[in-house]
């Protein structure tokens, strides 16, 4: 099983959209336009990601809706949680596609951070909501220990640090 969508509001749709559909390349193929529970109307964009008819990304521009002025886009600044914590991750299937995506990145003017978790390995940006968005490729496979280790991690009130990350870099843009 996987999710159909992940919904989201926008900042600015224009933004969202160059972004998206621009920069990630993934295709505009729908708008659901309706009352929004609470008051004022919304616009609902659904993207289709890879050509695939059932995963989308989708974003809500809101309209009249009671306390607008006061939204926070950012998802871990509307939690109150750390940056980074609240994030989304998609999935390439070699290094060379997560290079391409990392040039691709710094391109569109956007810095990247790299990070070989040594079990996978992943690339980071900002959208114009001010959201990670994520690249990630698995490197490894995991074992029954790693399962013990992860079940053991529930109860655990003090850190027991994983390895340090293999690598981390930051690709700047204007240094692309």
């Amino acid at each position: 099983m996987s999710y159909h969508h992940l919904a989201l509001a926008a900042k600015d749709m224009k933004a969202i959209h160059a972004f998206y559909e621009d920069i990630m390349g993934f295709e505009l193929v729908k708008v659901e336009i309706a009352p929004v529970m609470g008051g004022g109307w919304g616009k609902h964009f659904f993207y289709r990601m890879n050509g695939d008819d059932s995963r989308f990304i989708a974003f809500w521009e809101l309209n009249d809706t009671p306390g607008e002025g006061t939204y926070a886009f950012d998802l871990n600044e509307a939690a109150g949680t750390p940056q980074g914590t609240n994030h989304y991750s998609f999935s390439v299937d070699s290094q060379q596609e997560l290079d391409e995506w990392r040039a691709k990145w710094n391109a569109a003017d956007l810095d990247v951070l790299e990070i070989d978790h040594n079990w996978c390995r992943s690339i980071y940006t900002r959208d114009p909501n001010g959201n990670m968005v994520e690249f990630c490729l698995t490197t490894g496979s995991f074992s029954d220990d790693d399962r013990a280790r992860a079940i053991a991690a529930l109860d655990e009130r003090e850190m027991h640090a994983s390895p340090p990350p293999a690598m981390m870099k930051q690709w700047l843009a204007k240094d692309a």
